[in-house]
């Protein structure tokens, strides 16, 4: 699919100097106090003293999660728009992949344990915070890996929890959605339990996912500091409708089906 910007050819296009500087002074002491004061708190309410405590339907340290998440995207510059409603309970959501921040975009509307590339683990921030909220690393390559990977799946699927993956396998410079591995769905499948494609778009219309999106050569580092001075811009989560147990015919067609609804979401 291509990418539903008008500025498809176009490179990630860099901010007025002078405004990019403004925002980094005013981003980067914020973005100090939410990971100094703000993220022990949350890591604070995720001790077993506060683990079992429960506002309405979901558990506190899931929702200081989402709310910190929520609190780093809106100092990113992102503002956040939900079209539809996860599923509660347990449930796979497969959503298309363009950066580092899709993670934060999605822990901040639901909490889910993550099947993420290994490489992840060592990232500055991202790393650490992932490993806590749940991540289940894969190294890529590797069929030992992925067997475990699929086994943790399966086990949090059957004790009533969420998982979220990137189907694709990777990102793709935001300006397609590819192929979307079928395995990783076979733990939905013998579990029992519904998938819930999302499609995530950035910029109006998604004008943007290109330039959140890694650019040719760009580390995490310079992603992360980049989208720290990037302008003010939608986020948009749609989550649309799930696939029952069921409902589609094994785990290729399940694939398919999810990549389907996403691709419309995209364009629509």
């Amino acid at each position: 699919m291509n990418a539903p910007s008008p500025h498809a050819g176009a490179t990630a296009p860099t901010a007025a100097p002078a405004a990019r500087v403004l925002r980094y002074l005013v981003r980067v002491p914020l973005l100090l106090w939410h990971v100094v004061v703000d993220l022990p708190l949350v890591l604070l309410l995720g001790t077993p003293l506060t683990a079992g405590v429960r506002v309405g339907n979901e558990r506190l340290d899931h929702r200081a999660i989402r709310a910190w998440s929520a609190g780093l995207m809106w100092i990113f510059g992102f503002r956040l728009r939900r079209f539809g409603e996860p599923l509660q309970g347990a449930a796979m959501f497969v959503a298309n992949h363009v950066s580092w921040i899709d993670i934060e975009t999605l822990h901040s509307q639901r909490m889910m344990g993550f099947v993420a590339k290994r490489e992840i683990e060592g990232w500055p921030l991202v790393g650490w915070l992932a490993a806590r909220g749940e991540t289940i690393f894969h190294s890529r390559g590797s069929t030992e890996s992925l067997g475990g990977v699929l086994h943790e799946m399966l086990a949090r699927l059957r004790a009533g929890r969420s998982v979220g993956v990137f189907p694709e396998g990777g990102t793709r410079g935001g300006r397609e959605i590819g192929p979307f591995h079928a395995r990783i769905f076979l733990a939905a499948v013998e579990a029992g339990v519904p998938v819930q494609p999302v499609a995530l778009r950035y910029g109006e219309g998604g004008e943007a996912q290109h330039i959140v999106a890694f650019q040719p050569g760009e580390s995490f580092l310079g992603n992360f500091v980049r989208l720290l001075g990037e302008p003010t811009r939608l986020a948009e989560v749609h989550f649309l409708a799930p696939i029952a147990p069921g409902e589609a015919d094994g785990r290729r067609r399940i694939a398919d089906l999810a990549r389907s609804r996403i691709v419309e979401a995209m364009t629509a």
